[in-house]
C-alpha cells in the first residue's frame, strides 16, 4: 500500500463546547486540491484504559448506565488514565474503583481507536488476573453490579443485548485469542 500524503490543515475553530467536549471545524486541503471542512472532537491527549479481569474460569463485568443509550450496558470497567499514571496503574486504580479488586498481574492486550473520523480517543485493553479484594472510591454515581460470565461460553456474550458496545466486543475477541494462545481455552 502507497503512503497517501496527510491533507494540509488550513484552519481549525472551535463550533461547539460544553462542559466535557470541544468540536472543531477543520478545513483541510487534500493533495489533489480538493478542500473540505470535517468536524471532530479536539483531541485531548489523553488515552483511556479498559480491564479484563480473568478468575479461574470466568470473566467479570460490570452493568454500568450509558446516558447515550439511556440504558444499563454490560461491558469491562473502564476509565480514563490520569496524567502521569502508566496503564497498568490506571488499570489497576480502575479495577479498584469499578470492580473491587486490585491485580498482582496485568498484560497489555492491544491499544484500539473509536470512530477515529471524529475521535482521537486511544483506550488500552489489558487482562487483570491473581485478584485480591481491594477497594477505592471512584467517581460513579451507584455501585456497578458485576457479572461473571464463564470461559467456555466467551461468545455467548454476543447474545447479550445489552453487550454491544464495540470497544467491549473488540476486548472479547482479543482475549479470547490470548486464552487460546495460553491453552486456557
Amino acid at each position: 500500500m502507497r503512503n497517501l500524503p496527510k491533507p494540509k490543515i488550513l484552519h481549525v475553530e472551535t463550533v461547539a463546547r460544553s462542559r466535557l467536549f470541544n468540536v472543531e471545524a477543520v478545513d483541510l486541503e487534500f493533495s489533489n486540491g480538493e478542500r473540505r471542512v470535517y468536524e471532530r472532537m479536539r483531541p485531548t491527549g489523553r488515552e483511556a484504559v479498559m480491564i479484563v479481569p480473568v478468575v479461574d474460569n470466568h470473566l467479570i463485568l460490570i452493568r454500568e448506565y450509558a446516558v447515550g443509550t439511556e440504558s444499563y450496558e454490560l461491558g469491562f470497567s473502564k476509565g480514563l488514565i490520569d496524567p502521569g499514571e502508566t496503564v497498568n496503574e490506571a488499570a489497576n486504580r480502575e479495577l479498584k474503583e469499578e470492580v473491587g479488586f486490585g491485580a498482582r498481574k496485568l498484560t497489555f492486550l492491544k491499544k484500539v481507536g473509536m470512530a477515529p473520523s471524529y475521535f482521537s480517543s486511544q483506550m488500552n485493553i489489558v487482562v487483570a488476573e491473581d485478584l485480591y479484594p481491594e477497594s477505592l472510591e471512584g467517581d460513579e454515581p451507584e455501585e456497578l453490579p458485576q457479572v461473571h460470565w464463564p470461559l467456555d461460553n466467551l461468545l455467548g456474550l454476543l447474545d447479550e443485548p445489552d453487550f454491544s458496545e464495540a470497544r467491549n466486543i473488540s476486548a472479547l475477541f482479543l482475549v479470547r485469542e490470548w486464552l487460546k494462545a495460553q491453552g486456557r481455552l
